[in-house]
């Protein structure tokens, strides 16, 4: 992505040494959000961890009030970009930045749920070492129950939030990744920007014979700010549509094969008032070009049917909770979260 690359501001990158895991944080705006996730990585035990932070581009009075709070911080560094990079691009520069075991993904409207959510991450993987990338449960502000927005898995498992089981994906604003599957795959897209950015990163990872876990004994709580996000009638609708036709482009699927989901877009924008938001994002996957990938290999579309699309029910049931519901917040789609622009 052209334009002047990041640069640190405040705090120290990584040393030499070898360490357990980056804890790595986006923010553009939000200071008191942001301070509140900073300190809570900070506050995590149970391992050596370093907290890196970068500013997409905020206000001079946010980039003040993170400099002065942080500034002397040991194992902390925050890097400020003259432009926003997206999700994706965000997180591989700050991935890129350390050299930890395992990159924790932390949003910066949330904090962990206790001080030893990371460390207990790190045992994750140490039990399992074909697991990839670890999704951690997202409650909601009060930490009792899960934030709906932010479930990003099929529905009939939100039961069972509280377990753990294998899926395809994870939920950004808490997640763990192990360093080995992030260089494995390359890290993520940064032409997707925001939206299923995790999802597209899991497919790659699976492809590879790496594991994606939910694991709900780690959460963290999650409540959504207001600042700096996009509304499902706009932007945030557009790039939903346009990125998910554009991973089933990366994975083999023909545009014929895609017109159902393009209907089924087009159908619940128009449930939601926003068809012309779904339609710009049909268009730009179009426009986009991509030519059509290679059709997934028979091991992945395995592990997909066995811990995705069995969870899903009928496609009566599909058009019902997914398609026609009225909940954006809760059911759009395929259930992929409801993500903030960071």
């Amino acid at each position: 992505m052209p334009g002047e690359a990041p640069r640190l501001i405040a705090g120290h990158r990584p040393g030499p040494e070898s360490y357990d895991a980056d804890i790595v944080i986006l923010c553009l705006e939000r200071p008191a959000e942001t301070c509140a996730a900073i300190r809570s990585a900070l506050s995590q035990r149970g391992g050596v961890f370093h907290v890196s932070v970068l500013d997409q581009n905020s206000s001079a009075e946010t980039i003040q009030a993170l400099t002065i709070a942080f500034a002397t911080t040991p194992r902390f560094a925050l890097y400020r970009s003259t432009q926003n990079l997206g999700v994706g691009g965000g997180r591989n520069f700050l991935s890129g930045c350390g050299h930890g075991r395992i990159i924790v993904g932390l949003d910066n409207d949330a904090v962990f749920h206790t001080p030893w959510t990371v460390a207990g991450a790190l045992k994750a993987f140490r039990r399992r070492p074909d697991l990839g990338a670890l999704g951690f449960n997202i409650l909601g502000p009060d930490g009792t129950a899960p934030d709906l927005s932010s479930w990003g898995y099929p529905q009939l498992l939100r039961p069972k939030f509280r377990e753990t089981f294998d899926t395809t994906t994870f939920v950004g604003a808490g997640h763990a990744i192990r360093r080995a599957t992030w260089q494995a795959v390359g890290g993520y897209d940064p032409s997707l920007f925001f939206t299923w950015e995790e999802y597209d990163f899991c497919l790659a990872a699976i492809a590879l014979q790496w594991r994606i876990a939910y694991d709900g004994a780690l959460a963290v709580r999650h409540g959504p700010a207001v600042a700096a996000r996009i509304g499902w009638d706009g932007a945030r609708m557009t790039a939903y549509v346009r990125n998910r036709l554009l991973i089933s482009r990366k994975w083999g699927a023909s545009w014929c094969a895609l017109a159902p989901r393009m209907a089924a877009y087009a159908l619940h924008g128009a449930v939601n008032g926003c068809l012309p938001a779904a339609l710009r994002g049909i268009a730009a996957a179009w426009r986009a070009g991509i030519p059509r990938g290679q059709p997934m290999p028979k091991v992945m579309r395995t592990y997909i049917r066995a811990h995705e699309t069995r969870h899903r029910g009928s496609w009566l049931d599909r058009l019902r909770r997914e398609v026609l519901s009225k909940d954006r917040k809760a059911t759009f789609c395929e259930q992929k979260v409801a993500k903030k622009l960071l």
